[in-house]
This record gives C-alpha cells, structure tokens and sequence, in this order.
C-alpha cells in the first residue's frame, strides 16, 4: 500500500506544481504524512510547521484520528493549536494540552443514517463487525478486533449502540468503523460505498480492511473548507498532504497538493505534486522549499 521504491532521497525536490497563489493555510493529514512511521514528529518537521507560522501561514491538522489520540502533536501545536479530527466529524482546540482538548465544531453522522449504514453494510458483505466513535467515548461489537489504542467503554452489537434508547444516545456519534477479517480493503470501500449511497460518507486511511463512515458530505474537505471560509482563505491560498484515500477529497479541493511518497495511488493521482516519504520529512521538505522561494 506504501511504496517508498520510486523515492531515492530525503533531500530530493518535491514534484511541485507552479506557485501562482501564496499559501495561507497548510492543512496536513498526520499518519503515514507529518508523522513518521514510529509516530514521532521530527525535529526538522516541528522546525518547518514553525517557520511557516512564523512566515504568517497558518497550519491545521486534518485527521482521522479522534480528538482524544491528538497528544501525539499536542507538545508541537505553537500557534498551529486548531486540528480537524475524524475525517471533518470535528474541529479540535489542541491549546488545552493533552486531556483537555474543546471541541469547536461537531459534524454529527445522525443515528439514523448509522443504523441504515450498519443494515446495508450487513447485507452487503456479512461478517462485518462494527466499532463507534462518539465525541468522548468508544464503543464496540464483541468481535471487532483490537485494532487501536484503547479498550471499549462498551461492548455490545452496533444496532444497541446506535438505538435512540441507548444511555449515549445524548452523545454525538462521530464515525462508524467498518472491519472485514477477509476483504481486500479497496474491494471492501467500494461495496461500501454502493451498499451506502448517499446516507453517509464512506471511506479509510488504514492499510487493513477498516472502514470510516461519518456523516453525509462531512469529510476533511468539507470541514476545512468551512473552516477556511469563516477566516477568508480560498481554496487557491491552501496547500494540503496527505497518503490514503480520506485525503483525496481535500487533496482535490485545496490549490496545491502533495502525495507522499508512501501515498496510496488514489492520492498520487488526485495530488497536484508529489514529495517524498513520511520517513524523508516530506512535509518540511515542500515547506522548507516554499519558504526558500519566498525570501
């Protein structure tokens, strides 16, 4: 899924599309893009995400990560402290620290839209087990695998979790996570998306057969555009990263893109310029190389 093989050095010069509109807003996906594959920041990472800020370019964090597994950036956030988390499902203040993050926004996928997503999905492709993303908590079917960070708040079959009777019903949901034990993961996205229509956004940044399903037209796209709309930034004055399918859409939207090295081919073919790998720095490379262009 992540094929370094083409990038032969961390110093090498970006594909880059020709600057025509300064940049304004950098919005970066985190795993397998700024972070490295050990999930640390590098040194030369937070040194370029402070140049640009101090050069008056404002960056986000666009991730499908919940707000609670943001402590990983938390330490680097310098002025850079507002994070899109859960593919666009919310906007995060990171100023707080770790544990203490306030939520801005919240693009709620309606339980409703999640159960008629769990049936189809169901029907559609059986075997699948399901997990749920609420603001704070995190609930799951008894077997869906142990795929991230944390134990469950709650074990249970997703149509309780989702029912309006539930005791988090007063919780929004986030996102539903989809795993298949036996599916090819692109196989398994497309079905999806067929199965789903329009009742929910459907898409996934692991190399597994693991699924995200968040709200109708709420993606990273969508919420960073609403959020550089609400500070006068146009979609020109954007440069945007990222390696895995829920970046295509923002990829697309934003004036400048870059596929990483490591990036899926979807990501290679929506980016306007490629960089090199997560492990390379290829995020300070593009923003070492733009702020070189400037002086």
């Amino acid at each position: 899924m992540r094929d370094n093989g083409r990038v032969t050095s961390a110093t090498r010069q970006p594909e880059t599309p020709a600057a025509t509109t300064p940049p304004r807003l950098i919005a970066t996906d985190l795993d397998g893009t700024l972070l490295r594959d050990d999930k640390s920041v590098s040194p030369r990472t937070i040194a370029a995400l402070a140049a640009a800020e101090e050069a008056g370019i404002e960056v986000f964090f666009v991730t499908g990560r919940p707000a609670r597994w943001m402590d990983v950036v938390s330490d680097h956030v310098h002025g850079h402290g507002l994070a899109i988390c859960g593919n666009g499902a919310a906007v995060v203040d990171l100023h707080g620290g770790p544990g203490a993050h306030r939520f801005v926004k919240v693009r709620e996928l309606a339980r409703k839209n999640a159960l008629d997503a769990v049936r189809l999905l169901r029907e559609a492709a059986p075997g699948t087990v399901y997990a749920v993303e609420q603001t704070f908590g995190f609930n799951q079917e008894p077997d869906y695998p142990k795929l991230h960070m944390e134990v469950a708040d709650i074990l249970a079959p997703a149509e309780d979790l989702l029912s309006p009777d539930s005791h988090t019903a007063g919780e929004p949901v986030l996102k539903i996570l989809a795993y298949h034990p036996e599916l090819d993961p692109d196989a398994f996205l497309t079905l999806a998306r067929l199965a789903i229509g329009g009742r929910a956004n459907v898409t996934r940044s692991s190399p597994s057969a693991l699924l995200e399903i968040s709200g109708p037209g709420v993606s990273k796209a969508s919420t960073l555009a609403l959020c550089c709309a609400e500070r006068g930034i146009s979609h020109e004055e954007v440069i945007a990263f990222g390696d895995m399918p829920n970046d295509v859409e923002m990829l697309t939207w934003a004036g400048r893109s870059y596929a990483m090295g490591n990036a899926h081919p979807d990501v290679v073919a929506a980016a306007s310029g490629r960089t090199v790998a997560n492990n390379d720095d290829g995020v300070a490379v593009v923003i070492e190389q733009l702020l070189d262009e400037r002086r």
